[in-house]
């Protein structure tokens, strides 16, 4: 696969065009990659005078108690979800009714 079109070719040598019109060339400069990074000194965290609790113990869990509150909640959407679907039900057809007669 070649690329004839000129504003795929690599710029020449001596610099690539510049802005459009200045019939300029921008040199060239390579990437001589990061600056050079130095370790931290010695001693750069500062003092350490506290020292945190250790963590508490959480609460004991009462697992019965705990999945029969979530089967009394689930219950209580569902019915919920029910009422509200017979609800749309119901209004649902005393519109078609209205249109319909």
């Amino acid at each position: 696969m070649t690329y004839d079109d000129p504003n795929w070719q690599r710029p020449q040598p001596g610099g690539e065009p510049g802005p459009a019109g200045t019939g300029e060339a921008v040199p060239q400069t390579g990437y001589s990659g990061p600056p050079p990074t130095q370790p931290p000194p010695a001693g750069w965290r500062p003092p350490t005078y506290l020292q945190p609790p250790p963590p508490r113990q959480l609460a004991p869990q009462d697992i019965d108690k705990i999945e029969a509150q979530e089967k009394d909640a689930r219950t209580l959407t569902y019915g919920v979800g029910l009422v509200a679907a017979a609800v749309m039900v119901v209004l649902s057809c005393l519109l078609c009714s209205r249109v319909l007669f």
